[in-house]
Protein backbone atom coordinates (compact mmCIF):
# COMPACT_ATOMS: atom_id res chain seq x y z
CA UNK A 1 0.00 0.00 0.00
CA UNK A 2 1.22 3.62 -0.65
CA UNK A 3 0.47 5.04 3.24
CA UNK A 4 3.76 2.59 4.49
CA UNK A 5 6.30 3.99 2.04
CA UNK A 6 5.17 7.40 2.06
CA UNK A 7 5.59 7.76 6.03
CA UNK A 8 9.11 6.04 5.65
CA UNK A 9 10.47 8.39 3.28
CA UNK A 10 8.95 11.63 5.30
CA UNK A 11 11.11 10.37 8.59
CA UNK A 12 14.34 9.73 6.35
CA UNK A 13 13.79 13.36 5.46
CA UNK A 14 12.97 14.87 8.93
CA UNK A 15 16.12 12.55 9.99
CA UNK A 16 18.33 14.28 7.40
CA UNK A 17 16.99 18.05 8.00
CA UNK A 18 17.69 17.76 12.08
CA UNK A 19 21.13 16.67 11.00
CA UNK A 20 21.84 19.35 8.70
CA UNK A 21 20.50 21.43 11.23
CA UNK A 22 22.88 20.70 13.83
CA UNK A 23 26.05 20.94 11.68
CA UNK A 24 24.91 24.64 10.34
CA UNK A 25 25.76 26.14 13.78
CA UNK A 26 22.03 26.15 14.78
CA UNK A 27 21.63 26.40 18.51
CA UNK A 28 23.08 22.35 18.75
CA UNK A 29 26.20 22.50 20.36
CA UNK A 30 29.07 20.11 20.51
CA UNK A 31 27.52 18.12 22.88
CA UNK A 32 24.78 17.86 19.81
CA UNK A 33 27.11 17.13 17.28
CA UNK A 34 28.58 14.03 19.20
CA UNK A 35 25.50 13.01 19.80
CA UNK A 36 24.53 12.30 16.39
CA UNK A 37 27.56 10.38 15.21
CA UNK A 38 27.31 8.30 18.01
CA UNK A 39 23.26 7.56 16.68
CA UNK A 40 24.79 5.98 13.57
CA UNK A 41 24.60 8.83 11.12
CA UNK A 42 28.04 8.58 10.31
CA UNK A 43 29.02 12.12 9.88
CA UNK A 44 32.26 13.33 10.03
CA UNK A 45 33.40 16.09 12.33
CA UNK A 46 32.51 19.56 11.42
CA UNK A 47 34.77 21.40 9.53
CA UNK A 48 36.88 24.26 11.59
CA UNK A 49 35.20 26.89 10.20
CA UNK A 50 32.00 26.28 12.16
CA UNK A 51 32.78 24.60 15.31
CA UNK A 52 32.46 26.75 18.80
CA UNK A 53 35.05 29.42 19.44
CA UNK A 54 37.11 29.35 22.53
CA UNK A 55 38.18 32.84 22.97
CA UNK A 56 40.16 33.58 26.01
CA UNK A 57 41.09 36.55 28.02
CA UNK A 58 44.49 37.79 28.51
CA UNK A 59 46.79 40.50 30.15
CA UNK A 60 50.77 40.84 30.09
CA UNK A 61 51.67 39.77 33.82
CA UNK A 62 53.18 43.29 34.36
CA UNK A 63 50.65 44.90 33.63
CA UNK A 64 48.53 45.68 30.36
CA UNK A 65 45.07 45.76 28.77
CA UNK A 66 43.00 42.61 28.85
CA UNK A 67 43.21 40.98 25.06
CA UNK A 68 41.24 38.13 23.71
CA UNK A 69 42.43 35.42 21.77
CA UNK A 70 41.52 31.87 20.30
CA UNK A 71 42.40 29.80 17.15
CA UNK A 72 45.27 28.24 18.63
CA UNK A 73 46.46 23.92 19.06
CA UNK A 74 49.33 24.28 20.30
CA UNK A 75 51.66 26.08 23.36
CA UNK A 76 53.52 27.87 20.49
CA UNK A 77 50.55 29.08 18.46
CA UNK A 78 49.05 30.06 21.91
CA UNK A 79 52.52 32.22 22.51
CA UNK A 80 52.08 34.00 18.94
CA UNK A 81 48.53 34.41 19.60
CA UNK A 82 49.39 36.60 22.88
CA UNK A 83 52.60 38.20 21.11
CA UNK A 84 50.19 39.25 18.19
CA UNK A 85 47.21 40.81 20.74
CA UNK A 86 50.02 42.81 22.70
CA UNK A 87 52.31 43.69 19.60
CA UNK A 88 55.50 41.58 20.73
CA UNK A 89 57.40 38.98 19.92
CA UNK A 90 56.44 35.55 20.54
CA UNK A 91 60.30 34.81 21.68
CA UNK A 92 59.72 37.60 24.31
CA UNK A 93 57.06 35.44 26.44
CA UNK A 94 59.24 33.47 28.73
CA UNK A 95 55.87 31.41 30.20
CA UNK A 96 52.51 31.76 31.31
CA UNK A 97 50.33 31.28 34.21
CA UNK A 98 46.62 31.05 34.94
CA UNK A 99 44.57 33.13 37.20
CA UNK A 100 47.63 35.19 38.90
CA UNK A 101 49.98 38.06 37.41
CA UNK A 102 52.41 36.42 40.05
CA UNK A 103 55.20 33.88 39.20
CA UNK A 104 53.23 31.39 40.98
CA UNK A 105 54.95 27.89 40.14
CA UNK A 106 51.54 26.20 41.11
CA UNK A 107 49.23 27.98 38.35
CA UNK A 108 51.64 27.56 35.64
CA UNK A 109 50.28 26.97 32.25
CA UNK A 110 51.03 23.16 30.74
CA UNK A 111 49.25 21.88 28.07
CA UNK A 112 45.43 22.59 28.73
CA UNK A 113 43.73 25.25 29.97
CA UNK A 114 40.39 25.75 31.41
CA UNK A 115 37.50 27.35 29.95
CA UNK A 116 36.92 29.58 32.70
CA UNK A 117 41.21 30.76 33.16
CA UNK A 118 42.49 33.58 32.62
CA UNK A 119 46.05 33.88 31.21
CA UNK A 120 48.65 35.80 32.26
CA UNK A 121 51.84 36.07 29.89
CA UNK A 122 55.04 36.99 31.80
CA UNK A 123 58.04 38.24 29.22
CA UNK A 124 61.74 39.11 29.14
CA UNK A 125 62.70 41.28 31.59
CA UNK A 126 66.57 41.87 33.30
CA UNK A 127 69.00 39.51 31.71
CA UNK A 128 71.91 38.46 34.90
CA UNK A 129 74.90 36.99 34.13
CA UNK A 130 76.11 35.02 37.84
CA UNK A 131 79.68 33.07 38.58
CA UNK A 132 78.05 30.26 40.84
CA UNK A 133 81.01 28.26 43.09
CA UNK A 134 79.37 24.48 42.84
CA UNK A 135 80.53 23.08 46.49
CA UNK A 136 77.75 20.20 46.26
CA UNK A 137 76.89 17.25 43.92
CA UNK A 138 73.31 19.29 43.54
CA UNK A 139 72.40 23.20 43.10
CA UNK A 140 69.22 22.27 44.58
CA UNK A 141 67.34 23.41 41.58
CA UNK A 142 63.85 22.55 39.91
CA UNK A 143 63.89 22.93 36.51
CA UNK A 144 61.05 22.65 33.78
CA UNK A 145 60.27 24.92 30.41
CA UNK A 146 57.22 26.54 28.63
CA UNK A 147 57.13 23.97 25.93
CA UNK A 148 58.20 26.25 23.16
CA UNK A 149 62.18 26.60 23.93
CA UNK A 150 62.92 28.17 26.88
CA UNK A 151 63.88 26.16 30.21
CA UNK A 152 63.34 27.76 33.24
CA UNK A 153 63.78 27.60 37.11
CA UNK A 154 60.37 26.06 39.17
CA UNK A 155 62.12 26.12 42.29
CA UNK A 156 65.04 26.43 44.41
CA UNK A 157 65.23 24.38 47.76
CA UNK A 158 65.98 26.22 50.83
CA UNK A 159 69.59 25.99 52.17
CA UNK A 160 71.01 24.87 49.11
CA UNK A 161 73.86 26.09 46.95
CA UNK A 162 71.32 28.15 44.47
CA UNK A 163 69.71 29.34 47.44
CA UNK A 164 72.67 31.36 48.89
CA UNK A 165 73.19 33.16 45.26
CA UNK A 166 70.36 35.98 45.83
CA UNK A 167 70.10 37.16 42.10
CA UNK A 168 68.77 33.47 41.05
CA UNK A 169 64.98 33.66 41.41
CA UNK A 170 62.55 31.15 40.57
CA UNK A 171 60.87 32.10 37.30
CA UNK A 172 64.45 32.88 35.68
CA UNK A 173 65.22 31.78 32.20
CA UNK A 174 68.38 29.89 31.71
CA UNK A 175 69.79 31.47 28.43
CA UNK A 176 73.39 29.98 29.02
CA UNK A 177 75.74 27.94 30.94
CA UNK A 178 79.49 28.93 30.25
CA UNK A 179 79.01 30.40 27.45
CA UNK A 180 76.67 27.66 25.82
CA UNK A 181 73.41 28.90 24.52
CA UNK A 182 70.99 26.60 25.48
CA UNK A 183 67.92 28.01 24.12
CA UNK A 184 65.62 25.28 22.10
CA UNK A 185 66.78 22.59 24.87
CA UNK A 186 64.50 20.41 27.18
CA UNK A 187 64.31 21.27 30.95
CA UNK A 188 65.68 17.52 31.29
CA UNK A 189 69.40 18.59 29.36
CA UNK A 190 69.65 21.59 30.70
CA UNK A 191 69.01 19.91 34.42
CA UNK A 192 71.59 17.09 32.98
CA UNK A 193 74.17 19.89 31.90
CA UNK A 194 73.84 21.47 35.49
CA UNK A 195 74.45 18.06 37.44
CA UNK A 196 77.38 16.83 35.14
CA UNK A 197 79.79 20.06 35.91
CA UNK A 198 82.42 19.49 38.19
CA UNK A 199 81.69 19.73 41.80
CA UNK A 200 83.72 22.52 43.86
CA UNK A 201 84.16 24.06 40.53
CA UNK A 202 82.93 27.75 39.75
CA UNK A 203 80.40 28.00 36.69
CA UNK A 204 79.14 30.92 34.69
CA UNK A 205 75.09 31.07 34.15
CA UNK A 206 73.17 33.40 31.89
CA UNK A 207 69.49 34.45 33.68
CA UNK A 208 66.83 36.64 32.05
CA UNK A 209 63.67 37.48 34.94
CA UNK A 210 60.70 37.71 33.89
CA UNK A 211 59.62 41.62 34.06
CA UNK A 212 57.84 42.27 37.10
CA UNK A 213 55.27 45.22 37.78
CA UNK A 214 56.01 47.09 40.83
CA UNK A 215 53.71 45.56 43.18
CA UNK A 216 55.85 42.25 42.42
CA UNK A 217 59.00 43.69 43.85
CA UNK A 218 59.81 42.06 46.86
CA UNK A 219 62.46 39.14 48.41
CA UNK A 220 62.11 36.16 46.79
CA UNK A 221 61.16 34.16 49.59
CA UNK A 222 58.17 35.94 49.24
CA UNK A 223 57.73 36.01 45.17
CA UNK A 224 58.17 32.01 45.43
CA UNK A 225 55.59 31.34 47.51
CA UNK A 226 52.28 30.27 45.62
CA UNK A 227 49.31 32.13 46.21
CA UNK A 228 45.92 31.71 45.65
CA UNK A 229 44.46 35.20 44.63
CA UNK A 230 43.02 36.33 41.53
CA UNK A 231 40.98 33.16 41.26
CA UNK A 232 38.97 33.57 37.67
CA UNK A 233 36.78 30.63 37.26
CA UNK A 234 36.23 27.10 38.00
CA UNK A 235 38.43 25.55 35.28
CA UNK A 236 36.47 22.47 35.29
CA UNK A 237 36.78 21.67 31.91
CA UNK A 238 39.78 22.08 29.68
CA UNK A 239 41.62 23.12 26.49
CA UNK A 240 44.38 20.45 25.87
CA UNK A 241 47.05 21.74 23.52
CA UNK A 242 48.62 19.54 21.76
CA UNK A 243 52.21 19.58 19.20
CA UNK A 244 50.15 17.89 16.63
CA UNK A 245 46.52 17.68 15.84
CA UNK A 246 43.58 19.70 17.03
CA UNK A 247 43.18 20.85 20.73
CA UNK A 248 40.40 19.05 22.19
CA UNK A 249 38.36 19.84 25.62
CA UNK A 250 39.02 17.78 28.41
CA UNK A 251 38.28 17.32 31.52
CA UNK A 252 41.96 16.04 32.79
CA UNK A 253 44.43 17.93 34.81
CA UNK A 254 47.83 18.37 33.18
CA UNK A 255 50.86 19.27 35.57
CA UNK A 256 53.94 20.34 33.70
CA UNK A 257 56.84 18.14 33.80
CA UNK A 258 59.96 19.39 35.73
CA UNK A 259 63.45 18.10 37.14
CA UNK A 260 65.02 18.09 40.05
CA UNK A 261 68.65 18.64 40.29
Amino acid sequence: MPYGPWKKKNKATKEHLVENEELSGGHAGAGSLGKSAVNGAGLPPPPASLRPKLVFHTQLAHGSPTGRIEGFTNVKELYGKIAEAFNISPPDILFCTLNTHKIDMEKLLGGQIGLEDFIFAHIKGIKKEVEVYKSEDALGLTITDNGAGYAFIKRIREGSVADEVKVICVGDHIECINGRNIVGTRHYEVARMLKDLPKNTTFTIKLIEPMKAFEMLEPRSKGSKPGNDNKIGTGRSTLRLRSKGPATVEDEVFHPYFVLI
